[in-house]
């Protein structure tokens, strides 16, 4: 997994509460379990019509946030059912970031297994950050996991609150497979005493 420390990136406004994991993945490309090339699918159906042209309107498709990697987004985003495929669709699509003042729980942890960073902030807080987000290209917004921060354009700095062990996780690109590694002297030595071990 990628470490995440600091991103400085354009951020995406996506004014919409209760985002629920149907709306960041659709159905239809649950099919695979491989982890790429899902970026396309991201929000499809707000992105595209059903003949696959671009809606102008959606802010993914604004020239502005083609590439943005930090996504601002309203109230309970995630909500809905439980796929994992939604946090890879957001990364596939190069999106390390969502801002919001709640998460479901679910895909709130799926977040952190995946390399991208979820942060709670107030309803004030993302006022504040909308008004950046909408700003568009000339804009950049910077988060510093480090310092617990996110620093706008202007200078202003909005800190945040994460658990330190999530915080670990994410500085040192650490997923579960990762962490299981890292007791992997332990887990060797441990083998190998029950392969000398004289079973009768």
């Amino acid at each position: 997994m990628q470490p995440f420390t600091v991103l400085t990136g354009v951020a995406a406004p996506l004014r919409i509460i209760n985002v629920d994991t149907d709306m960041i993945i659709p159905k239809n490309y649950l099919k695979t379990i491989k982890r790429t090339g899902l970026g396309k699918g991201l929000f499809a159906e707000m992105r595209f019509t059903p003949d696959g042209e671009e809606i102008p309107g959606f802010v993914l498709n604004q020239p502005a946030y083609r590439k943005a990697q930090i996504l601002v987004a309203g109230d309970n985003f995630g909500c809905g059912s439980s796929r994992e495929h939604a946090p890879w669709a957001l990364l596939d699509y190069g999106i390390r970031c969502v801002i919001s003042t709640s998460f479901a729980d679910i895909f709130y942890n799926n977040c952190f297994k995946n390399g991208i960073l979820p942060i709670v902030v107030s309803p004030q807080e993302l006022v504040s950050l909308f008004e950046d987000a909408e700003r568009g290209a000339n804009a950049t917004v910077t988060v510093d996991l480090e310092l617990q921060e996110i620093r706008g354009p202007d200078g202003g700095v909005i800190r945040f609150e994460i658990d330190p062990f999530r915080k670990h996780c994410l500085l040192n690109g650490l997923d579960d497979i990762g962490l299981t590694l890292e007791k992997a002297a332990s887990i060797e030595a441990f083998e190998q005493k029950l392969a000398d071990r004289p079973w009768a």
